[in-house]
């Protein structure tokens, strides 16, 4: 009885496995792109984007959201002369933070300028790099507009900090310079 009783249940079974196929009617998919999706390769080319692949670029004359405003001033040598000649602080004395201005200067300007200001920093000890000067040397009229421009885009041999210093630290490090600047003068 037992016996027949399980062939019984596995003969249900399989009946009912078979039954259920039907070779007449096609196999719909809930979601077919989950099951057999499409396998792009790295930069490879594609009909997305109207020049292939690149990335998305804001709509231009857009600003981002925020604090952000643009540097109008060119990386050219005019540039430069403007910005020194005609660039002013945004911050009041108030603003202007010397201790977090020295922390930034430290971070990024002290391994070469030196942390007086004086171009002696420990890279320039270890002559990896030359030439750096002091902040005091006659030949040297640095201004608040030329110190945030050199910051922005860099001079010479000295790279650009725009990436790693916002706006708003990019001025406390100048403040910073002027007050080593007016030090290291008297």
């Amino acid at each position: 009885m037992k016996t027949s009783l399980k062939y019984i249940v596995v003969l249900g079974l399989l009946v009912s496995f078979v039954s259920c196929k039907k070779d007449s009617r096609p196999n719909y998919q809930y979601m077919p792109n989950m099951y057999q999706s499409v396998g792009y390769e790295t930069y490879q080319e594609s009909d997305a984007f109207a020049n292939g692949v690149q990335a998305q670029l804001p709509a231009e004359g857009t600003i981002p959201r925020g604090d952000f405003m643009p540097y109008e001033i060119e990386n050219t040598n005019e540039g430069y002369e403007l910005a020194k000649t005609t660039l002013t602080s945004p911050l009041d004395s108030t603003q202007v933070d010397y201790d977090k201005g020295k922390a930034l200067y430290d971070i990024y300007c002290g391994i070469c300028h030196g942390n007086k200001g004086n171009g002696k920093g420990k890279l320039v000890d270890r002559e990896k790099i030359l030439g750096v000067p002091s902040y005091d040397d006659a030949g040297r009229a640095i201004t608040t507009g030329s110190i945030y421009h050199v910051i922005y885009y860099g001079k010479n041999t000295m790279g650009s900090y725009a990436n790693q210093l916002n706006e708003e630290e990019r001025w406390q490090v100048v403040a910073y310079v002027e007050k080593l600047k007016a030090d290291l003068e008297k």
